[in-house]
């Protein structure tokens, strides 16, 4: 007896071929939609490090913007010299922190962003003049309350000064910790001390409640608490020894980063731990 159309294997055929169709239409698209996905997320970077240097404006060109008033360098975190050995351009910190080469294991009270490994090198952005630059922005990223919260700092040229704070990648709750977008909060942060005394490595800067009282505060987010702890954790590692510190003690004592001797490294060879 002939089989109907109906049958359970000409439906199989049928669903089967649908799906192979859709997959290739999927795939297809997202391969065509790669260059330009990557066109706008590198068009966003650039757009949030003018905006935390307080340099965009709305409907400017972006890309002349950043290419005229910021230049980017990567630094050895241990050092605080510059390195020649990464193109600042496509460097990814957050990738090279998961390869042994080049980046280090955490635990601990010496893991209190949330982490588990860091990178050892991390692309910086200067604003004006790199051999004596009016802002200085960092990339700085931690466990916020509900994931990890990536954003820029941007310090003054003094290497002490905090000028402002964006995060452009963060899960917080809408209306409590996701104010850590709201122009009034960041507002607090301009002209914040980030340490006491020159020469110290160890950054007094933190968020308080009840208001702040002295130049190393800032007001705590209302309602955030989990939040807020995550914002001072991920400063206090990364304007620490184990971050930038190293970098920032060399504007503050008036001595400039200067580039690392020429030397090829093998990272083959290199520990990850």
């Amino acid at each position: 007896m002939a089989q109907g159309n109906n049958s359970i294997k000409k439906v199989l055929i049928v669903a089967f071929s649908l799906c192979i169709v859709c997959s290739v239409i999927v795939s297809t698209a997202a391969v065509a939609l790669r260059p330009a996905q990557q066109l706008n997320q590198e068009l966003d970077r650039k757009t949030n490090i003018l905006n935390v240097a307080r340099l965009y404006e709305p409907g400017m060109d972006v890309e002349e913007a950043f290419s005229t008033q910021i230049t980017a360098r990567v630094v050895e975190l241990e050092t605080g010299e510059y390195s020649d050995q990464f193109d600042p351009d496509t460097y990814d910190g957050f990738e090279a922190a998961r390869d042994p080469a080049t980046g280090r294991t955490l635990s601990g009270e010496r893991d209190i962003a949330g982490f588990s490994r860091v990178e050892k090198f991390a692309t910086v952005y200067l604003v004006g003049d790199p051999e004596n630059p009016d802002q200085i922005v960092l990339p700085i990223r931690g466990q916020g309350l509900w994931g990890r919260m990536m954003g820029f700092l941007s310090v003054e040229g003094d290497g002490n000064t905090i000028v402002s704070i964006t995060y452009y990648d963060h899960a917080e709750t809408p209306g409590l910790g996701a104010e850590v977008n709201n122009p009034r909060w960041q507002a607090q942060w301009e002209g914040k001390k980030i340490y006491s005394e020159e020469g110290d490595l160890s950054p007094e800067i933190h968020l308080t409640k009840g208001g702040a009282s002295n130049e190393y505060e800032v007001d705590a987010l209302s309602g955030a608490t989990l939040t807020s702890n995550g914002v001072t954790n991920m400063l206090q590692f990364w304007l620490s020894e184990e971050g930038f510190a190293p970098y920032l003690a060399k504007f503050r004592s008036g001595t400039e980063p200067s580039d690392a001797e020429d030397t090829e490294t093998d990272f083959d060879d290199v520990e990850g731990a």
